[in-house]
């Protein structure tokens, strides 16, 4: 089936009107972010706060959410559009974190009155952070082998276990979490999906250091930790189903697509800097790099529109957002070394070249290996026997 890659009159005039709301409301802070990376937005985090109330105030934290519960309730395609002009503009997208992304439209879909009222305000006015709790020692790729045991005990459930990998556990106010609740049953089966508070007794976290320096994971321990019976989300036993529902939030990772021919356009302008320029001139492999992590910077976005495309007709996205997923966490591990190339041995002091290489190790870990993308390629996508 053909794409049409151009908008049509509706999405034309939404397009200029999210531009004309980033040109007007950015703060100036955040507009010379530019070239610095990511890293450089940690020290502008009131331009930061100050840019998520702009946006909140139109409704756009949570551009997916019925406007019961203070979304957009916007299309496919206007949430598309959003996202492609943020990530062009290098202004960030994911104000919301994990609460507007995961949890919010899981309470959304499968939590009582009760949870709605408790969480999803706090969540659209930044008052909450929360954090993930699935992976543990022995079950990262394999996640329904997770052994974290909640034990009920009255009106409650007491937790003992293990998380690890957990994105900003240690800034968290709560944590979504697959506990296992009858260890008799099959793996799949057996698994409860809880909202703990992390002020909770028992609850020890204790930060992750990467290869870079950063403390951006952490392992929780939880020992003998009372969680309410009213925080679990949906019925006991059936959390893995709670947990893997397909929701209507953003999966054609457009922003990941944009993200990196940004930084393709930002090592070019490196490379063309005074004082770079003659040695890049000589170096005709780094020059080919270029090319084909440009052409494969464009073929990433070509899968994010082509992910969109099934969402607008109302097909759900399964191999085809693992492609792109992998293709573009792959991508950045190519970037970050052919960066590494550009600076030659001054890459291997601690710069930005350097400190861009180490956190692109994870890139193909976290959200899903590699290898399990793979294997739901070649399941389901190729029709391939499971090995």
């Amino acid at each position: 089936m053909a794409i049409n890659l151009g908008d049509s009159e509706h999405e034309a005039a939404w397009r200029k009107e999210v531009r004309a709301f980033i040109e007007k409301e950015t703060p100036s802070a955040l507009r010379s972010a530019g070239d610095q990376g990511e890293g450089a937005l940690f020290g502008r985090m009131g331009a930061i706060k100050e840019w998520r109330d702009r946006v909140a105030a139109k409704g756009w934290i949570a551009p997916s959410w019925p406007k019961a519960y203070g979304g957009a309730d916007m299309s496919v395609v206007d949430q598309f559009v959003m996202n492609e002009e943020f990530a062009e503009a290098g202004v960030p997208g994911n104000v919301g974190g994990f609460g507007v992304m995961m949890i919010g439209p899981t309470i959304i879909e499968h939590g009582t009155e009760e949870q709605k009222q408790e969480h999803l305000s706090r969540i659209l006015k930044g008052e909450v952070m929360w954090c993930q709790g699935y992976s543990e020692p022995g079950a990262g790729s394999d996640l329904a082998s997770l052994q974290t045991r909640a034990v009920r005990d009255g009106d409650d459930y007491v937790i003992n276990g293990q998380k690890i990998w957990t994105t900003g556990a240690q800034f968290a106010d709560w944590m979504y979490m697959l506990v296992r609740t009858d260890p008799e049953a099959p793996k799949h089966r057996g698994i409860t999906y809880l909202l703990v508070d992390m002020k909770s007794p028992g609850v020890t976290v204790r930060p992750l250091t990467t290869l870079a320096g950063t403390q951006t994971f952490n392992e929780v321990f939880f020992e003998d930790v009372r969680v309410p019976v009213r925080n679990r989300v949906g019925e006991e036993n059936r959390g893995w189903y709670v947990g893997t529902t397909t929701l209507d939030f953003e999966r054609s990772s457009i922003g990941s697509a944009i993200g990196v021919r940004k930084q393709l356009e930002s090592l070019i302008r490196q490379a063309k800097s005074p004082g770079a320029e003659a040695s890049f001139a000589r170096n005709g492999h780094v020059r080919l790099e270029f090319a084909d992590r440009w052409v494969e910077a464009e073929g990433a976005k070509m899968r994010s529109y082509r992910v969109v495309n099934m969402q607008v007709r109302g097909l759900i996205p399964n191999y085809e957002a693992s492609m792109c997923k992998m293709f573009s966490s792959e991508l950045q591990q190519r970037i970050a070394t052919m960066s590494m190339h550009l600076h030659g041995m001054h890459g291997n002091v601690r710069n930005r070249a350097a400190m861009g290489y180490m956190q692109a190790v994870s890139s193909t870990i976290a959200g899903g290996t590699t290898e399990v993308q793979k294997g739901i390629i070649a399941t389901r996508g190729l029709g391939l026997p499971r090995g």
